[in-house]
């Protein structure tokens, strides 16, 4: 009896070392994730807007249809990003995502509390050799540190009517994602 017993727990412990492996590993193996499928139909380190989504075909996972999206695919190898986008009278959102798909910074249009949300991506590297300004205060510049140079910006802006999205696809017109030069 103690036989059996130690041979089930040594197979659940055997199967839990693989469902976990499996899982952790399952994203990096991928082949097809965001950053894959629209490397073919996104310029690097500019704006593009997508298409609404159907059921049919969807560029990214989970998209609403209440919500107009752009991208911009940043590649900071050679200089940091510079974003700014206007923001709209309902929602704006702005989220950065690593090559991998691991969201790591995200700032809606309540949280920067202007009509512009405005910043700068950098790698801590590219921060590191920044020059302090003293002119220039946290408040005046929101820099963010990009844990990987290779990566996604969302922008999200909400229609909260049909007959709103031609103003919200607008506003993500309007928006730019450009190399700058470091200062």
């Amino acid at each position: 009896m103690i036989r059996l017993a130690l041979w089930l727990l040594a197979g659940l412990i055997l199967g839990g070392i693989v469902h976990l492996t499996s899982i952790l590993l399952l994203p990096r193996t991928a082949t097809q994730d965001a950053y894959s499928r629209l490397e073919s139909s996104t310029p690097v380190n500019a704006i593009t807007p997508l298409p609404p989504p159907s059921p049919d075909n969807a560029a990214l996972p989970f998209m609403d249809p209440a919500f107009a999206v752009a991208i911009c695919r940043y590649d900071l190898r050679e200089a940091p990003l510079k974003l700014t986008t206007p923001v709209a009278q309902s929602y704006t959102s702005v989220t950065f995502y690593t090559r991998l798909g691991v969201a790591y910074y995200a700032i809606n249009d309540r949280a920067a509390g202007r009509r512009v949300i405005e910043l700068d991506l950098m790698t801590p590297e590219q921060r590191g050799n920044l020059r302090e300004d003293e002119e220039v205060t946290a408040a005046d510049r929101l820099i963010v540190e990009a844990p990987t140079p290779l990566g996604l910006v969302v922008l999200r802006a909400l229609a909260p009517e049909p007959s709103a999205m031609p103003v919200a696809r607008g506003i993500l017109a309007a928006a730019q994602c450009r190399p700058s030069p470091q200062t």
